[in-house]
């Protein structure tokens, strides 16, 4: 099967959408794919050694999160591209701290729970058959007046 490139699936825009393409999407999984690059999508936040902090595992976890309802949300003829949040993470670990410059990483959600608002999924950053990252990341999917409330209610006060 063929995907459509993140973006079509996230609300994200250059230069805060960090993954490349979209591998599989299944009932349960997603499996997404970057490459540590100074040419690529993650060029503005690469160190100056052209490795990518460690720090940024939960974005790319909570990204590939982001297809993985995007995808199914498009399935069911829902608008693909809400907006989600992440409402934390657990036992998230980047063992090197860091993900190494030219390297391909995959990164693979697993959904463990699931309601019509919040989720649980484990996730894992691979690279060369090495993992270098994996963690639990919960997310939260408010309405559309909760949204409202969050960002405009502010900007009147």
């Amino acid at each position: 099967m063929s995907y459509l490139p993140p973006g079509d699936y996230l609300p994200h825009d250059a230069p805060m959408l960090l993954l490349e393409t979209v591998e599989d999407v299944s009932e349960e999984t997603a499996v997404c794919r970057v490459t540590v690059s100074g040419q690529g999508v993650l060029a503005p936040f690469l160190n100056a050694e052209g490795c990518l902090p460690g720090w940024y595992a939960l974005e790319l976890m909570a990204q590939s999160v982001g297809v993985w309802s995007g995808w199914h949300r498009q399935q069911e003829g829902r608008e693909s591209s809400t907006l989600g949040m992440v409402l934390g993470a657990r036992e998230l670990v980047c063992d090197a701290g860091q993900f190494a410059a030219n390297s391909l990483l995959t990164v693979s959600i697993k959904r463990l729970m699931q309601d019509e608002r919040f989720g649980s999924f484990e996730c894992a950053i691979t690279a060369e058959g090495s993992t270098l990252a994996t963690g639990r990341v919960n997310t939260f999917q408010p309405t559309d007046e909760e949204l409202t409330s969050l960002f405009y209610q502010g900007a009147n006060a």
